[in-house]
């Protein structure tokens, strides 16, 4: 009888959390849908969305008030059928064809569309089609780090950002929620937004390295605060589930390539200063669709302020 209870009581949490599961409509189909590509392919979205925090939330973690949700992090998370899984920050002002707006900042499809849009955005930028989709905003993002017990990150210079409520010095400390959403946040460097996405990167991975520990899967006080944290913060597709979530963490969580979607130069358009994607871009995903490895010179230098 104890080994039943033993057996039955944990495939009904996940069953209670995955009922719990945020969802929204982004992976349906459209006319001249990207075809099934090899490999499993997952389009992460971190957006400014406030919902759920309280007014002194908001000033503690130096949020703002704006309304809505808008989309500054898209990630893609390529796990291939042999090697290594990569993680890929598309920059948000690549500029990009946008189904029934022309060509604009590719951040502006979720802005004005969506998930639907940002998909289908992706999906005939890159070639590749997505399988998953999950979306994480600023209400709850604190609370799945503090949950873990916070995140240890080696910072190679001092960062202060007000704007973000950053104050941090240099060298290795654990972070809190609020620190962790202040670092993936801040734009205070020289190249803005591209050194912004190989921090985000960076924590990300550390995050479902942390998440997936001993120390934390082995320990309900943390588990069960995580996974709950997990399940207030995160929204993904009607068809992904808590257990799709759970393997993608396990998958990032070692040592995955992280890069980011290489453009053949910048220009300036309607939408402002813009990374205009050429034939470099094309290779570059043109790999990622056949599931093969990516040459070097195709890659990234993940140079940034966390080591």
């Amino acid at each position: 009888m104890v080994l039943l209870v033993l057996v039955i009581a944990p495939i009904a949490m996940l069953f209670y959390f995955d009922g719990k599961l945020h969802r929204v409509d982004a992976l349906s189909s459209y006319p001249g849908r990207v075809a099934d590509t090899p490999g499993t392919n997952w389009l992460i979205v971190g957006t400014d969305s406030r919902e759920g925090l309280s007014a002194e939330q908001k000033k503690n973690l130096a949020t703002g008030d704006a309304d809505g949700a808008r989309t500054d992090t898209i990630m893609m998370a390529h796990l291939p059928l042999s090697g290594k899984p990569m993680l890929i920050s598309i920059p948000r002002d690549m500029y990009v064809p946008i189904p029934g707006m022309g060509s604009h900042k590719i951040n502006s499809a979720f802005n004005n569309g969506g998930p639907k849009l940002l998909v289908q955005t992706v999906e005939q930028f890159t070639g590749v089609r997505i399988d998953h989709y999950a979306e994480i905003g600023f209400g709850g993002f604190d609370s799945v780090v503090d949950a873990v017990g916070g995140v240890t990150m080696c910072l190679d210079q001092p960062l202060r950002d007000p704007k973000a409520g950053l104050r941090l010095p240099a060298g290795c400390q654990k972070l809190n929620g609020a620190q962790a959403l202040g670092l993936v946040r801040t734009r205070a460097f020289p190249n803005a937004d591209l050194e912004r996405v190989v921090n985000q990167r960076k924590f990300l991975s550390a995050l479902m390295s942390r998440a997936t520990s001993p120390s934390v899967l082995l320990n309900p006080f943390r588990l069960f605060p995580f996974v709950s944290g997990a399940v207030d913060a995160v929204t993904v597709d009607n068809g992904d589930h808590l257990w799709n979530l759970a393997w993608l963490a396990l998958k990032l969580r070692g040592d995955p390539i992280t890069t980011t979607a290489p453009a053949d130069g910048d220009q300036y358009t309607d939408d402002g200063d813009s990374l205009i994607p050429g034939d470099t871009t094309k290779r570059f995903f043109d790999y990622i669709a056949r599931s093969e490895a990516v040459p070097n010179d195709l890659l990234s230098a993940n140079t940034g302020s966390v080591s």
